[in-house]
């Protein structure tokens, strides 16, 4: 059967998630996951996911759309992924194509994309256009069969650890803290500040379906929460940190490793099986606290950027 690339349709979730899930070991992601991100992505982002069909199965898919989060308009964000058995069959030049259609037709003017460090990938994207930035990010894994993880500690004088779980009937505290920490997260330069709105906030994370609220850690201060670890799981055994970060008057006194501790023994009590995590290479500070939990390396990925003429 020919090559086809079309729009995802929600009975490809499950499908679409195994092809990505095979390419990339690390991702954490579910057929729910994935409807939520296709149905629920901000109007602005004019978000697509394309999905590559050959020989009647799902080959590969692109997720792609305008960046949201920038101060100067015109850039978006590009992410192919190509099922394993179908490599070197046209799938992943189709997808960019078709993406990239896509953007111009938005007035997109740069596009930006994440190559895994593999061999492969990175020549993939410069033979078509794209040129490597200064950015690059780690993902890390950790096991969780094993004894390894750090002992617990009690938390110092003043501070408890609470599950997201207990701000189930007004997050707004949570949506704080993440606001502030997110300021400080290593990222490309052009970010803009601006902040989600509390309602975007709501339908972007706290309503992701991947949130486990019982595995999400907050250290709270004077009724305050001042630090805390977000937990991402899949219910099949994987586990991923989605963010962990501390409001600046608090640093310094070990809380978000604290929360993070916590968080990987319930979730290894849980049934979690691996643990992974993505940092800014950057982020010296995040990478040190990881290595500590014994996370190792899994993949590096590289940025790179397109202008579109």
């Amino acid at each position: 059967m020919p090559l086809t690339i079309r729009d995802f349709r929600p009975a490809d979730a499950e499908a679409v998630t195994e092809a990505r899930r095979t390419a990339q070991p690390f991702a954490v992601l579910t057929a729910e996951s994935l409807r939520s991100e296709a149905g629920q992505a901000p109007a602005g982002q004019h978000f697509r996911l394309l999905v590559a069909e050959l020989d009647g199965r799902v080959a590969g898919m692109a997720r792609t759309g305008l960046c949201t989060d920038r101060a100067e308009p015109g850039h978006a964000f590009l992410h192919p992924c190509v099922h394993p058995d179908f490599t070197g069959r046209g799938a992943g030049s189709a997808l960019l194509s078709a993406a990239e259609g896509h953007l111009a037709s938005l007035g997109a003017h740069t596009v930006l994309t994440w190559a895994l460090d593999d061999g492969h990938s990175p020549g993939w994207a410069e033979r078509r256009g794209y040129q490597r930035q200064p950015r690059s990010g780690h993902f890390l894994g950790l096991d969780l069969t094993g004894t390894g993880l750090p002992p617990l500690a009690e938390p110092p004088p003043g501070v408890e650890l609470r599950p997201f779980t207990d701000f189930a009937a007004d997050p707004r505290p949570l949506y704080a803290l993440d606001l502030a920490v997110s300021q400080d997260e290593p990222g490309d330069a052009a970010a803009t500040t601006t902040p989600f709105s509390y309602q975007e906030w709501l339908a972007r994370y706290w309503h992701q379906p991947l949130l486990d609220r019982k595995l999400s850690i907050a250290a709270v201060a004077d009724g305050t929460p001042v630090a805390f670890t977000a937990a991402l799981t899949d219910r099949r055994g994987r586990y991923l940190s989605g963010m962990t970060g501390t409001a600046r008057a608090h640093r310094g006194r070990g809380l978000a490793r604290l929360a993070k501790n916590h968080s990987l023994h319930l979730a290894r009590a849980a049934g979690c099986r691996n643990a992974f995590t993505q940092n800014d290479a950057d982020n010296a500070p995040m990478l040190a606290v990881n290595r500590w939990f014994g996370y190792r390396p899994a993949a590096t990925e590289l940025r790179y950027a397109r202008e579109l003429g």
